[in-house]
């Protein structure tokens, strides 16, 4: 009777530890490791491309490059990018608590193709571990998709200032100001610079101001819907995605663009990058239409799609910086 006494206290005492062990063993059984291999996008890319895995459940992968050296980032994310270095594993654990689909992406250049090293992760639901607090957002539309603006075309303008780039600071010198319709974001973010000079020409606050003096209130317009935060972002967006083929003047001169343009030759499109700094084109494009070639790309001339990989702020403060290479701030 002693002995079954005692063991059936020692059971007793063993139990909660029993229990706690079975939890951590299922919590680490629960967690998935995945070797994530990168190659140039000529030779294959991410391998695998596509992962999925449930929300709550931590995701290990280990990374490691095949050729040259990559980067690693989620985007949409404000986790910083990891390198890949070539024959040498670095290990990473991901842990997302929202389902969806999430995109990764190379942040490091690597030919004409790298923006083809795009990958998917797809969270599910996780049945044990419901979030009450988890709603569903309405997706709202892009500016560019609600106005059904055409993105394939190329826009050109021949009414363009004739005495060098419109000056912000030369149209608030002169201590008037155009109707505050014109700042309405609405209003200048889907309507070209050519088309608000237009209208600015017609009101009657301009009839006595130059064609200059009137561009110049075109680039003031501008500059006071954005900020030096804005501009900063967007400079540094600019400058890690896209100065390698557009180049950092914005002429389209990039380290990359000639090879593109070779890249693209046949396509039928633009065979290379666009130069920011040509007003014949740039004016006569509206910020809402720069919007969307970001977010969507540009089909067949290797300009790559953002839309999954920066946010909705982050695509306005780049497309807040496009202006500077037009506009004296």
């Amino acid at each position: 009777m002693k002995a079954e006494s005692i063991a059936r206290w020692l059971l007793i005492l063993l139990l909660p530890v029993l229990l706690l062990a079975a939890l951590l063993l299922r919590s680490q059984g629960s967690s998935q490791a995945v070797e994530l291999r990168a190659r140039m996008p000529e030779q294959g890319g991410w391998t695998p491309t596509d992962m999925i895995m449930s929300a709550g459940q931590p995701l290990l992968l280990r990374l490691t490059s095949d050729d040259v050296l990559h980067g690693f980032a989620i985007g949409q994310s404000d986790e910083p990018a990891v390198d890949v270095f070539p024959g040498k594993m670095t290990e990473l654990t991901l842990l997302f608590d929202q389902p969806g689909k999430y995109t990764y992406y190379c942040t490091r250049w690597c030919g004409a193709n790298h923006w083809r090293m795009r990958g998917t992760i797809e969270v599910l639901p996780n049945p044990d571990q419901p979030d009450p607090t988890q709603v569903d957002v309405p997706n709202e539309e892009s500016l560019f998709m609600r106005l059904g603006v055409e993105l394939d075309g190329h826009p050109h303008t021949d009414l363009v200032p004739e005495q060098g780039r419109p000056d912000a600071h030369r149209a608030a010198a002169l201590g008037i100001a155009p109707p505050e319709s014109y700042l309405v974001p609405e209003y200048y973010r889907t309507h070209s610079p050519v088309e608000v000079f237009t209208a600015l020409r017609r009101e009657p606050f301009s009839a006595s101001l130059s064609d200059q003096q009137v561009w110049d209130f075109v680039a003031w317009i501008w500059q006071q819907g954005t900020s030096s935060e804005k501009l900063a972002e967007g400079q540094e967006l600019y400058t890690r995605n896209c100065a390698a083929c557009h180049g950092t003047s914005g002429a389209g001169d990039g380290v990359m663009a000639a090879q593109v343009a070779a890249e693209y030759a046949n396509s039928g499109h633009q065979s290379g990058p666009t130069n920011f700094t040509n007003p014949q084109r740039s004016l006569a494009t509206s910020p809402a239409i720069q919007q969307g070639k970001i977010i969507r790309g540009g089909m067949g001339t290797g300009m790559p799609y953002w839309g999954p990989i920066f946010t909705e702020e982050q695509i306005w403060s780049l497309v807040d910086y496009l202006w500077t290479f037009q506009f004296d701030y």
